[in-house]
């Protein structure tokens, strides 16, 4: 049987990148002066305006103010003409202690909210994600990476990517299309701008023999001067297919950015992720979803799904048996087996949660 997926990613340029960029440089900064800091941050731009709102409880003092600045810096947003100015905005902040109510639960180590998450991995490529997200996010990390180095110094910060992966049998076989959308300099004709990515992005990223009869697009309009908070607000949390699976599996509907271990909606989420991955590499399965739920303020998940989708040898049952006597899925537990109380969320923002090398719930074990 042959179908057609699509999965997307974007750089790190992106309104809702942006925002999801400063929320997790925040944290980091408060896990820096405690490890034990409780945060729940969002943050909110428009044209040359930042709005950073949530609830924080922390013995460590940061300077919001200069981490919103010097993250736009980084990305490249330098001027008003790319879409905000890190060194004029506006930047407003109003963050609050975090509930009493919520800090009942957590404090003998209870979920921080309810919710269910999932995770997932497959055997199509190296690192166990399905095609189509991945190779979406070498070619936006790449889009990024030749506006940063100088080899295309007239792209700007904004762009996307979207590509369609044609499968027979549950295999990738081709790539049907390729869609970037590109914020560009204004100079630049629209030519050169295809010319140039097809040579520098796409032609340094995409495996040859999947280039069969692929349609590519780039800037259907025709034009992308107009980008970043400029021509679009952004806000953390708005790009969570992008940041899991590429719609490939499920999603419980939680984000990650801006959010402390403590809240399930990420631990959990990078947990099962985890178990899905050492099922897969460890031969279990081909293909394989995990799904966890949990009661705000109470430690045990509330229940444990699994499908294989036919791939496994093994019965549900039986693997939901070896992940309950083998991993820990209280969030203390999830938090000290994954060592999640470290500056470590700047490292996972941009261009996935997973697939990443040096990220503890990416390591391989033995089981």
């Amino acid at each position: 049987m042959k179908y057609l997926f699509t999965s997307e990613s974007v750089t790190e340029g992106h309104p809702d990148k942006i925002c999801d960029y400063i929320s997790d440089k925040i944290l980091d900064e408060y896990i820096k002066a405690d490890k034990n800091s409780r945060v729940a941050v969002e943050t909110f731009v428009t044209a040359n305006s930042v709005l950073i709102a949530g609830e924080v409880t922390s013995k460590g003092n940061i300077d919001i103010e200069n981490i919103a600045r010097n993250t736009l810096k980084e990305i490249g947003y330098a001027d008003a003409e790319t879409g905000i100015d890190y060194k004029t905005c506006d930047i407003l902040v109003k963050i609050n202690k975090q509930s009493a109510d919520i800090a009942l639960g957590v404090d003998i180590g209870g979920a921080g909210d309810q919710g269910m998450m999932f995770g997932f991995a497959c055997n199509e490529t190296e690192n166990y994600m399905p095609f189509a997200i991945g190779l979406a996010h070498k070619l936006s990390k790449r889009l990024a990476e030749v506006r940063k180095i100088n080899i295309l110094p007239y792209l700007k910060p904004d762009g996307k990517v979207q590509v369609t992966v044609e499968y027979e049998d549950n295999k990738p076989i081709r790539l049907d299309t390729i869609l970037i959308s590109a914020q560009h300099d204004e100079r630049i004709t629209l030519e050169e701008l295809k010319q140039d990515i097809v040579k520098e992005v796409i032609n340094n990223v995409v495996p040859e023999n999947m280039m069969q009869n692929t349609k590519i697009l780039i800037n259907p309009t025709g034009r992308f001067v107009i980008g970043g908070p400029k021509g679009d607000t952004g806000l953390t949390g708005r790009k969570i297919i992008v940041d899991t699976y590429g719609g490939y599996s499920r999603h419980g509907g939680g984000s990650f950015s801006g959010k402390d271990p403590t809240k399930v909606d990420r631990s959990a989420a990078y947990m099962l992720r985890h178990i899905a991955k050492n099922l897969v590499a460890n031969g279990y399965a081909e293909r394989c979803e995990i799904q966890v739920a949990y009661a705000i303020g109470k430690k045990d998940p509330l229940s444990i799904y699994i499908n294989t989708f036919g791939t496994s040898k093994f019965r549900d049952e039986e693997l939901i048996n070896i992940i309950k006597e083998k991993f820990d899925l209280t969030p203390n537990g999830i938090i000290e087996y994954l060592n999640l109380k470290e500056p470590i969320y700047a490292n996972t923002t941009n261009y996935g949660h997973f697939g990443k090398d040096g990220l503890s719930w990416e390591k391989i074990i033995k089981m």
